[in-house]
């Protein structure tokens, strides 16, 4: 695991086992707020050793970004903190999350000790916390999945973007039409950095170019999943390529390949099977589908 300071007080873990997912650490006067944890709990507990020992502080909040396993699976390893997360997020949890956490203890021994935790305080569209003289202001912000969210340090204008930032988006478990307005609405502010839910930090000279990159990725992608489809291509997910789309294969080390290819097959099913009533909403052979991918997708 690999431990990075931004500020005196602010702090981002990330996994050296698991697709480079991070975690981030506010430090306060009144206590710590953990955004996220890791996946496996051997780096998520050392991570809980590094505050206590190293730093001499608790950790009174975990915010938990959306529901996936990556991002939620270490909060048990933290039974004083209250768990804050948006609405869906805890419906989920005690759905989705619980047959994710049967599964990886199915998988692997490691697993074994870990305790679903369902949050303790949820909110709708945005809510604010102040601790210790600092303020984090967390509002919905769905395309990775319905209940994500973001969390913003307002002074220090640190942005934890879970996985609304990341290499590539990736929206099998969301809605493509979301995600566009979640990272259109990130380009309404300046930061000086962003933590992505994956990978590096986006320093602030990079932040404009990489939200932009986001953006026509997905607009590049659409384009060519609709066209594959108006011509009638079949095996559309080798059809379309990453650098068609402006994206690098070696993001992630190389991850983004298997990321990708899930996009394409969520757009293809989108557009055949005419499942989107809504933004966000699908059919339940959609849903199923969806479903199937989560049990074996990377992220």
């Amino acid at each position: 695991m690999q431990r990075e300071r931004i500020t005196d007080h602010i702090f981002v873990f990330r996994s050296d086992q698991y697709a480079q997912v991070t975690a981030g650490l506010v430090l306060t006067d009144e206590g710590a707020v953990l955004i996220d944890t890791l996946l496996y709990p051997e780096e998520t507990l050392l991570i809980r050793r590094y505050i206590e020992d190293g730093l001499g502080a608790s950790v009174k909040y975990v915010i938990n970004t959306h529901f996936h396993a990556d991002h939620t699976i270490g909060t048990c390893f933290f039974p004083g903190a209250q768990v804050i997360a948006h609405e869906l997020c805890r419906e989920m949890l005690d759905v989705r999350g619980r047959e994710s956490l049967r599964q990886l203890k199915d998988s692997a021994a490691e697993f074994y000790p870990v305790e679903l935790i369902l949050p303790d305080i949820t909110f709708e569209d945005e809510m604010s916390l102040q601790l210790g003289g600092t303020n984090f202001k967390l509002r919905k912000s769905p395309g990775h999945s319905p209940d994500s969210i973001v969390c913003l340090l307002e002074e220090e204008e640190v942005l934890f973007a879970a996985d609304t930032v990341m290499p590539i988006p990736y929206f099998v478990d969301g809605s493509c039409d979301d995600f566009t307005r979640s990272l259109t609405r990130l380009l309404e502010r300046d930061y000086e950095n962003i933590v992505q839910g994956h990978g590096e930090i986006i320093l602030r000279g990079e932040v404009s170019e990489k939200i932009t990159s986001d953006l026509e990725y997905m607009r590049l992608l659409d384009e060519a999943v609709r066209s594959a489809l108006d011509k009638g291509l079949e095996d559309i997910e080798n059809q379309v390529s990453l650098r068609q789309c402006g994206k690098s294969h070696v993001l992630l080390n190389g991850i983004v390949q298997q990321l990708h290819q899930h996009n394409i097959r969520a757009l293809v099913n989108q557009y055949q099977d005419k499942s989107c009533d809504a933004p966000g909403e699908q059919s339940g052979a959609g849903v199923e589908r969806k479903r199937a991918w989560q049990a074996k997708k990377l992220i």
